[in-house]
């Protein structure tokens, strides 16, 4: 063999080497440890079973994505620490998170600054979109759910007054009373009375015996899951049987392993739901139960939607190897996608601008309303 030959087949040899998919590294910055656990295991899983299935399929125009996970605890200065971590030191070309709405407000103006898209999938809060023209979100919005879960409330129950409870120092909590309260107003429902509890409370005997006494025909509670498995326990053991209504903090199992069926009849809206009989939510269902050998939640098929959404766009540019132009790529292809996954079909929809800013997006996306049954939310027929 010729040295000139030789030397053409070392090259071909390294060919392969030098065509090696790239890898794209996107930062997820969720609750791993402390009760938002709850929340952020499950949006974890979601996101990590999508990423290996994109991944089996070949990745992202040949490169494979790789998912950069930290935990910020469910604390505000956490997910700042995370969120500059993930941006200037992992490098990350987008990220997702933080899990909780207090949170997201306290980290996503660092994302915006350095011109990083964020993508919320548990963030429901008013406002969160208003931060900057880099969030996104596909969480719907409780102002988009919660009159939808009234109205069949209204409907399903006979509802002539309520009385409502909620958390007074948590962002989503507080946001979620104020939809309430004036989707309330607007089907001319009656509030008895208006009771609040702080972070920590453990016993509602005091605001539950005041509701009890005014009779309501359901409770309205605007709460994280453990606090409104607790009230819901407490509350029968008043030998009170009204339903409840609950918001997005309600969508997890850990209700249910609180408070078994003692909260049959809550009603709670959702884009997602195990009964989807669609292909795709199937698959998804099937694969996350074979995984994790437990139930998916709402926080994990919308997890599990948004890592494909993230995928669409990333489809449909071409990622240079310059970051800040890579990243301003992403945000301008993001609300062009149009998807159909676990959560059903899914858009981008321009949020409202405030205080003269540019903002973000939010989700455009039907909700159902689940009644809770032996255990489980089911489809309210």
């Amino acid at each position: 063999m010729s040295q000139q030959l030789k030397i053409f087949v070392a090259f071909l040899s390294l060919c392969p080497l030098l065509a090696q998919a790239a890898d794209i590294r996107i930062g997820l910055a969720a609750a791993l440890s402390g009760p938002t656990i709850k929340y952020g295991g499950p949006i974890r899983n979601g996101m990590v079973l999508a990423t290996d299935s994109i991944n089996a399929k070949g990745g992202i125009n040949g490169n494979k994505l790789a998912l950069v996970v930290a935990d910020e605890q469910g604390k505000k200065e956490e997910a700042v620490s995370v969120f500059n971590k993930l941006i200037y030191q992992d490098k990350v070309l987008m990220l997702f998170g933080p899990t909780l709405s207090n949170s997201a407000f306290a980290a996503d103006p660092i994302a915006n600054l350095a011109k990083t898209v964020v993508f919320a999938t548990s963030n429901t809060a008013d406002g969160i979109t208003a931060i900057g023209p880099y969030t996104f979100r596909n969480s719907v919005t409780e102002a988009d759910v919660l009159p939808t879960t009234v109205r069949a409330a209204i409907k399903q129950f006979q509802i002539k007054k309520v009385a409502i409870i909620y958390g007074n120092d948590d962002v989503f909590t507080k946001s979620g009373y104020d939809v309430f309260k004036n989707t309330l107003a607007d089907q001319r429902i009656l509030v008895t009375n208006t009771e609040t509890y702080g972070k920590g409370e453990l016993s509602f005997k005091a605001q539950l015996s005041r509701i009890k006494d005014s009779a309501p025909d359901a409770i309205v509670c605007s709460c994280l899951t453990e606090e409104a498995a607790n009230i819901i326990l407490q509350t029968r053991s008043l030998g009170m049987r009204q339903p409840f209504i609950g918001g997005n903090g309600f969508n997890s199992s850990k209700l249910f392993d609180i408070a078994k069926d003692a909260a049959d009849n809550t009603l709670m809206g959702s884009p997602w739901s195990a009964e989807n009989a669609t292909a795709i939510n199937k698959q998804f269902l099937t694969d996350y139960r074979a995984r994790y050998k437990s139930e998916p939640d709402q926080f994990a098929a919308q997890a599990y939607d948004a890592i494909h959404i993230m995928a669409e766009a990333l489809k449909t540019i071409h990622l240079s190897g310059d970051l800040a132009k890579d990243r301003i790529a992403l945000r301008d292809a993001l609300p062009q996608v149009r998807y159909e996954g676990a959560t059903g079909k899914f858009a981008f929809r321009k949020a409202t601008a405030r205080d003269g800013k540019e903002s973000g997006y939010d989700a455009q996306q039907e909700a159902i309303v689940n009644i809770a049954k032996g255990g489980k939310f089911i489809l309210l027929k």
